[in-house]
């Protein structure tokens, strides 16, 4: 499975210039190098965009749910109407009044294992859960260390050709801020609680997902991140040792291997059923974290890239052949990750999440090369 979540991209490259000593002043065709990369990502993490199979204004029953999701739903700033007296009160506060007193079973509206009966419950309609962003979340991709190898053609004493692979790193990506679903709506009571509750019951609550930033990490994922530049050395081979270059190019990025945090996997597949309780008629068992009806599975996937990079670096002369070689160099490279829960039971797609990872990593490179 690619990380779509998320994600994310890693540089691998060495960016290095061979330089060209030789003899009797002609220049060497080709040279090759490995060294110590170090790639530190400069970028921010971009929130998450959302939606779910629940469209707006959806009508679920809401079936047995327990008085502690039942109040907790409730709109804080909702009030009602006392008839008798004609003043308003606020809703969530007396319905947590008679809870706290056990009248919602004893008025019969619960059973005594404190659920709201079914009878009572009624309807809701469901808004919020069709799309939204997910304000001060994100992925960022953590720094890494790994080989960098290089191979030069030179096309001539000041010009080269370089493409830049080596081991693919696996990269840790780290999660920033929690998730909520943004739940609103209103429901209908039956039975006594209609009668309590004549003009309905708002509804608002940020229903918690899951909370990316207080994991160590929030996925891996394996970076292949080859990229080609032409470069441009300065001075000559054979006179100056030390030759500063500078080259730019494009790299390409493709992330596999992805593993997402299995605690984050475990709250995005409740999350999904939630969203097929729902769709199930069944929107108290959605508030009460309970089972569904599907099997769940989260997919992840990111997307491959091209960027461009840019370096500045030297080459210094060990020997005829041998060379040191010192660089840094900057990639303007982002990606976008995609994760989906799929409700295997029917092939539905439950929840749809993207986000844009931007990566633009600053890379630095010391190697030792050989010219041949």
């Amino acid at each position: 499975m690619k990380l779509s979540l998320v994600a994310v991209p890693l540089v691998l490259i060495g960016v290095t210039q061979a330089g060209v000593a030789a003899t009797s002043g002609n220049f060497k065709r080709f040279s090759v190098s490995a060294g110590w990369l170090h790639v530190m990502p400069q970028g921010k993490a971009n929130p998450f965009n959302i939606s779910t199979a629940v469209k707006q204004g959806t009508v679920s029953s809401v079936g047995s749910i327990s008085e502690e999701a039942f109040v907790n739903s409730i709109d804080p700033s909702a009030t009602s109407i006392d008839y008798g007296t004609n003043t308003p009160f606020n809703t969530k506060k007396v319905l947590q009044d008679l809870i706290d007193q056990d009248a919602l079973r004893m008025f019969g509206i619960s059973d005594a294992d404190r659920n709201v009966l079914a009878s009572e419950s009624g309807s809701a309609v469901v808004n919020g859960l069709d799309s939204w962003q997910a304000d001060g979340t994100g992925l960022e991709a953590d720094d890494v260390d790994t080989l960098g190898l290089t191979f030069n053609y030179y096309v001539n004493d000041n010009v080269s050709l370089q493409f830049i692979g080596g081991l693919p790193p696996k990269v840790d990506i780290k999660g920033k801020g929690e998730i909520t679903a943004p739940l609103s709506g209103h429901a209908t009571p039956t039975g006594t609680s209609a009668a309590l509750f004549p003009d309905g019951l708002d509804l608002k609550q940020d229903i918690p997902i899951t909370n990316l930033g207080n994991k160590s990490k929030a996925a891996t994922v394996r970076a292949w991140t080859p990229a080609l530049e032409a470069q441009y050395q300065f001075g000559k081979s054979g006179v100056n040792k030390f030759r500063p270059y500078v080259g730019a190019g494009l790299m390409y990025a493709y992330f596999n291997d992805i593993k997402l945090n299995p605690e984050i996997r475990s709250d995005l597949e409740a999350a999904g059923h939630m969203i097929q309780n729902v769709l199930d008629n069944k929107a108290g068992a959605a508030l009460d974290g309970k089972v569904s009806s599907g099997a769940m599975r989260v997919d992840v996937d990111a997307d491959d890239a091209i960027a461009p990079i840019v370096t500045a670096g030297f080459t210094y002369d060990l020997t005829e052949n041998w060379y040191g070689v010192a660089s840094v160099s900057y990639a303007k490279l982002n990606n976008k990750t995609t994760i989906n829960v799929m409700n295997e039971t029917t092939g539905q797609q439950l929840i749809h999440a993207t986000t844009k990872i931007d990566i633009d990593p600053l890379i630095t490179y010391i190697g030792v090369g050989y010219r041949f």
